[in-house]
């Protein structure tokens, strides 16, 4: 019988993408996502496309799994802090300075608080009845919206093809 031995692997071995997954507890769906999100991200590819990731790889995908669901940052915002190298500074996640990125790159709960939201009253359901002015949202909550919905229609395609494979 065959027994799952990931702790005899020395630091330097490359890792399948099971094993990265199993050691960060990501799905392989996830990090196969932010692969094509990340350009840094280039697992090594061999015959019939099996990634092999190198250290370097699999700490790169701590700090991308750091930031975006422990520090709440967006696919955008992670993209540019590692764009302008903020995390590539070897210090720990939680000590990473963040003056000089926009609002839209902070993190998500502190992008928009739920209280800086305009009171919309919904229009009139009489026939008619002209409904009220669309108020304005504030540009970086536009553009978190129009990231969300971006990374939406991505999840849509690829929940469309693995229905097609599968059936």
């Amino acid at each position: 019988m065959r027994t799952h031995r990931s702790a005899a692997k020395s630091a330097t071995a490359f890792r399948t993408i099971s094993e990265v997954s199993t050691e960060l507890d990501v799905p392989q769906h996830v990090l196969r996502f932010w692969e094509s999100r990340f350009p840094q991200l280039r697992p090594l590819k061999r015959g019939g496309g099996r990634r092999y990731y190198r250290p370097e790889d699999v700490e790169l995908l701590r700090r991308i799994q750091s930031l975006l669901y422990l520090e709440g940052y967006t696919i955008k915002g992670v993209q540019r802090l590692l764009k302008e190298g903020l995390t590539d500074s070897g210090e720990p996640l939680d000590t990473v300075e963040t003056s000089g990125i926009d609002e839209a790159d902070e993190p998500a709960e502190q992008a928009i608080e739920p209280t800086d939201a305009p009171d919309i009253e919904l229009p009139s359901a009489a026939a008619g009845a002209e409904a009220p002015p669309s108020p304005t949202l504030p540009e970086a909550a536009r553009r978190e919206i129009e990231d969300v919905l971006e990374e939406l229609k991505i999840l849509r395609s690829m929940l469309a093809k693995a229905a097609d494979s599968a059936e």
